[in-house]
């Protein structure tokens, strides 16, 4: 006779239903392959699960257990703790070559070494009780609306604002507490009352002498991110500094995969997003393929405890497939590159977050020659002033900043065409001297002022009536204006 289910494979069932996709998804991010990716969140999510019941295990010592992080960062670090070991053990081939490079690296030994110098934010998140942490990941970085944390939670959904509001204070006196706690030179040192002065207040301008001080030293840079609750920094400031390396990239994979699972732009998605109550869950309906996948990882979860065999197909099959490395929650939407062209650095938000959004007109499609500065367009601001009529327009650009520090910014650029596109090339050109540093969902080249992004290689093609969608950090130096001239495959923007 079978041995029954005990009652923690039935916990360990509903964890994996709960969380895999986020494992699977900055596995993904982190290797060269769709099989690869499934073997490193599969012995990861294994990993993190013995990490929890050990932790959860641990003696109560002055009425608190020792400090943990929640399930999905916890199982996040576990991806790369498992990577680091991959590195270790001659499989190295088997990774994005930047994470290699980054593990290899000082950076990745901040996040290992001693604990007064780990990242201000891990320490923080780790230093909050877990149900407060919580709280602060799934809202901030998962991306999730407030009503479907509270339902998770099972917070009264009347007060889950004022409680969010509470937890980020608390953590932000569980970072300033940290970044007290840092060996830090002087000059760091008599910064430290002035730092926690200009962060506290929105309206507060930051002098000259700290925001120099902040362009150069790591640490000061990642507290600030932390102090500064407003501003839309803190997402960013979360992810880049308890999972490292990839931190942005899986940022955006699950603000967009938030996004399909509550299916923005189909009819009744705004009010699911204010209930919270959406009709289909599409990122784990089609995470799991069909139930295929879920059965034969729950099968094996309830025969071997935490061991489960690895899933996908073969990198060969995956060549003929490539949208197999869509994001997990759609492969419609496209996500960060799982070759992003280097390695994320850790937020540094010092100043409110200037979105601005360009929304614009092209027509175009593949094949034409590289891009020349188009003559005679007008610049794609956030304000987007019509110069063509709209019924001439193949398709539609929208730019938008996400997020702005004192000398760097986030943006995304999606583009919805008219036309079937089997490749694709967008460029602009920056007003004010701006230089991409790094970008995802597309291949980068700047020359001056002109930036070129060409389509990876899996998400090349585009549907008739479809989008393309990639985004990048850059720095500038005195003013950030919005850019001009965006052209698709050679064909001008005409912004509207």
């Amino acid at each position: 006779m079978p041995d029954l289910p005990t009652p923690q494979d039935a916990t360990e069932a509903a964890l994996f239903t709960e969380y895999w996709d986020a494992v699977l998804s900055f596995a993904d991010l982190c290797t060269s392959g769709a099989q690869t990716a499934n073997q490193l969140a599969t012995e990861a999510f294994a990993a993190g699960l013995r990490e929890a019941r050990a932790e959860g295990s641990s003696p109560v010592r002055a009425g608190r257990r020792a400090p943990r992080l929640p399930m999905i960062p916890l199982l996040l670090t576990a991806v790369r703790t498992a990577a680091a070991g991959w590195e270790a053990d001659g499989l190295g081939h088997r990774l994005d070559p930047d994470l290699r490079l980054w593990l290899n690296s000082d950076k990745a030994a901040r996040y290992t070494g001693p604990p007064l110098q780990r990242p201000v934010a891990l320490r923080g998140l780790r230093d909050l009780q877990e149900a407060d942490a919580s709280l602060l990941w799934l809202v901030e970085v998962e991306a999730l609306p407030l009503p479907v944390v509270a339902r998770r939670l099972g917070l009264d959904p009347e007060v889950a604002s004022q409680e969010l509001e509470q937890v980020r204070a608390l953590f932000r006196d569980r970072s300033h507490r940290a970044h007290l706690d840092t060996p830090m030179d002087a000059q760091c040192r008599s910064y430290v009352r002035l730092l926690d002065a200009v962060t506290r207040s929105s309206g507060a301008d930051t002098p000259d002498d700290l925001s120099r001080h902040l362009a150069t030293c790591v640490q000061c840079a990642e507290a600030a991110a932390c102090l500064r609750l407003h501003g839309g920094g803190l997402p960013a400031a979360l992810a880049g500094g308890v999972i490292g390396w990839g931190g942005l990239a899986y940022l955006e994979r699950r603000r967009r995969a938030a996004e399909v699972r509550l299916g923005v732009g189909r009819p009744g998605a705004a009010a699911e997003r204010e209930t919270g109550d959406p009709k289909e869950d599409t990122g784990r309906g089609r995470l799991l393929r069909g139930g295929l996948l879920a059965a034969a990882v729950l099968l094996s979860m309830l025969a071997l405890g935490v061991s489960m065999m690895p899933f996908g197909g073969s990198d060969e099959d995956r060549t003929a497939r490539p949208d197999d490395r869509q994001p997990v929650a759609d492969p419609s939407v496209p996500l960060p590159s799982a070759d992003p062209s280097g390695p994320a650095p850790t937020a540094r938000s010092t100043a409110p977050a200037a979105s601005s959004t360009a929304v614009g007109t092209a027509a175009g499609s593949a094949g034409h020659d590289p891009d020349p500065e188009p003559q005679g367009t007008s610049s794609a601001t956030a304000r987007g002033s019509a110069t063509e009529p709209r019924q001439e327009a193949a398709c539609r650009f929208e730019y938008e900043q996400v997020n702005e520090w004192p000398d760097g910014f986030q943006a995304t650029v999606t583009i919805t065409t008219a036309e079937a596109l089997t490749d694709w090339r967008v460029s602009w050109s920056f007003q004010d001297g701006q230089q991409v540093s790094q970008m995802w969902d597309a291949r980068v080249s700047q020359r001056g002022t002109r930036v070129t992004a060409t389509a990876a290689d899996y998400n090349r093609s585009v549907a008739a009536d479809g989008s393309l969608s990639f985004g990048f950090l850059a720095s500038w130096d005195g003013t950030n204006s919005a850019p001009q001239a965006f052209t698709l495959n050679g064909s001008p923007c005409a912004a509207r």
